[in-house]
């Protein structure tokens, strides 16, 4: 248990920290769910609509400090390239 006031205060810093973290990351996960059901369903303008919401908030998680910047472009590299093969398949039916 922390003694000093100072250790006293970084503990309660922490819990709001991480409080504040969970909260954005969970945020984030929810934009990428969006974009993942949209992709199931097929539908490439919802997904890019939902795309448009999520890489902002993708990006702001790095700039908080809750995702690594590699993580978070890899991510965002992967679900373009899925909207993108996704488009690419509906233009493909439509001009087949």
């Amino acid at each position: 248990m922390a003694n000093t006031a100072s250790a006293r205060k970084r503990v309660r810093q922490t819990i709001k920290r991480t409080l504040r973290n969970k909260a954005r990351k969970s945020r984030i996960k929810t934009f990428i769910r969006k974009v993942e059901a949209a992709l199931a369903a097929g539908d490439p303008v919802a997904a890019r609509e939902a795309f448009k919401a999520a890489e902002p908030e993708i990006r702001r998680g790095v700039s908080k400090g809750v995702l690594h910047l590699n993580t978070a472009s890899r991510k965002i590299s992967r679900l373009a390239r899925r909207i993108k093969a996704l488009d690419l398949a509906q233009s493909g039916q439509a001009a087949g």
